[in-house]
């Protein structure tokens, strides 16, 4: 989230575009779900561009912000991070995307059958979903994303999390304060350490191996 339509649009195109860019260097298909995580985040800040400009409200821009923020991601981090962790790692995340399929199924019924409303607030949009247990879905969805990260076995990856974790914290501190949405000031620099990691990814798999 951004504090503008025009700030979302923006910064959308921007981290979608270092999204691609980790598509195309991505080194193997397994890589291909956390490569293209910017492109799936820039994309949902063009849609929230349109909420702005809307005015807020109940559409179908509304509602497509709500999915990608809740049900998909919950589940695309943790599976992008299963696809990738190395072998010591793979049973946690196994475990943390079941975390992440059980979050997503409540939050998806809630979105299928319950209102979902934006409100402009000032330099802000405020969301509502009818959520039961709320305290519970969100300890799940941190656990299934954030966890997933900090628990995968890989050093850049753990940084993401870490970097994850006190983002959120940040952006849900002035979001709430309704002060300003810096939302897409995280989503760039989550997207920018991504792209380093697919690099790193890349030159690894380039270097040449040697049999003993």
């Amino acid at each position: 989230m951004c504090w503008s339509a025009t700030a979302d649009l923006v910064a959308g195109a921007a981290v979608a575009a270092v999204g691609v860019t980790g598509v195309v260097l991505a080194p193997d298909r397994r890589d291909l779900p956390l490569a293209a995580l910017p492109l799936l985040l820039g994309a949902h800040q063009i849609v929230e561009s349109a909420v702005w400009s809307s005015g807020g409200g109940s559409g179908p821009a509304t509602v497509a912000w709500a999915v990608v923020a809740l049900p998909l991601l919950a589940v695309w981090v943790p599976a992008g991070v299963l696809c990738v962790a190395p072998p010591r790692a793979r049973t946690r995340s196994a475990v943390l995307l079941a975390v992440g399929v059980a979050t997503a199924v409540p939050l998806a019924h809630a979105l299928a059958t319950g209102p979902v409303t934006a409100e402009i607030r000032g330099r802000t949009v405020g969301y509502t979903v009818d959520l039961s247990h709320p305290v519970l879905l969100v300890a799940g969805y941190l656990l299934a994303t954030v966890g997933s990260l900090l628990l995968s076995g890989d050093r850049r990856l753990v940084v993401l999390g870490l970097l994850a974790a006190v983002g959120a914290a940040v952006c849900w501190t002035l979001w709430r304060l309704e002060f300003i949405s810096t939302w897409c000031a995280f989503a760039a620099l989550c997207s920018v350490v991504l792209l380093g990691w697919v690099r790193a990814r890349a030159r690894a798999s380039s270097r040449p191996h040697h049999n003993a």
